[in-house]
């Protein structure tokens, strides 16, 4: 699938739709990572001044982290070209999230976004969109499933409990800290269930959510404020 910049980003539903299609049926080779710990993994994410309509301020954070290390962070300032919809989020935050990530200077691992991937009405979620769009591995990080239904996790850290749609596991529940309620770690590109699972998990300490994008979210709040 070859597409320009422009057709990778579309604002219209139509073509969007379109692209997401195109990316749900694409099978690229899965992505096996040696160990639990990538040497450098990013997190982005995207926040907004407004009620999720068109024309909003937004500030994307990027962060690259090796370890328990940041060794290189970005703010990128821009204004969303469409209103927010659920399960089209790649033409809303897209092109700002990955001015963003070339910012950052250097290719990471694999990428960590607050989306989902595979776990999708068409099966390209943005955290498989942008993973595509960088042929980089990508993970993406949820509260809850889009559309994907399973049981929840045992309560011990490290329990997890796959997702399910259309018959296949495109996701997986993941218990971060004991007792607290799991977070969905998504399949996207390149990616399976069991090893969004297990980078969510080296990436998460003492906490719900993936350290790389509490950080992002610090940065572009704290930006969100000062602007």
């Amino acid at each position: 699938m070859r597409c320009t910049t422009e057709e990778l980003w579309p604002a219209d539903i139509a073509s969007l739709l379109d692209v997401q299609q195109r990316l749900g049926t694409l099978q690229p080779p899965p992505w096996c990572p040696d160990s639990s710990l990538v040497e450098l993994a990013a997190g982005v994410v995207v926040h907004t001044q407004g009620p999720g309509v068109a024309g909003e301020r937004a500030w994307a954070g990027a962060v690259l982290v090796r370890g328990a290390h940041v060794i290189a962070a970005e703010i990128v300032e821009g204004v969303v070209s469409v209103p927010y919809v659920p399960a089209l989020q790649s033409a809303r935050e897209g092109p700002l999230l990955l001015a963003a990530l070339e910012a950052l200077r250097r290719r990471p691992d694999v990428l960590l976004l607050p989306a989902t991937g595979r776990d999708h009405p068409r099966h390209a979620g943005l955290a498989l969109h942008m993973g595509f769009v960088l042929q980089l591995p990508s993970i993406g990080v949820t509260d809850r499933p889009l559309h994907a239904v399973g049981p929840l996790p045992g309560p011990l850290r490290g329990d997890t409990s796959a997702l399910v749609l259309d018959g296949v596991e495109v996701a997986r529940w993941v218990r971060t800290v004991p007792g607290a309620r799991p977070v969905v770690a998504h399949a996207a590109w390149r990616t399976t269930g069991e090893v969004a699972a297990m980078l969510l998990l080296s990436a998460t300490t003492g906490a719900r959510a993936p350290w790389p994008l509490r950080e992002a979210r610090r940065l572009a709040r704290a930006a969100r404020a000062g602007g």
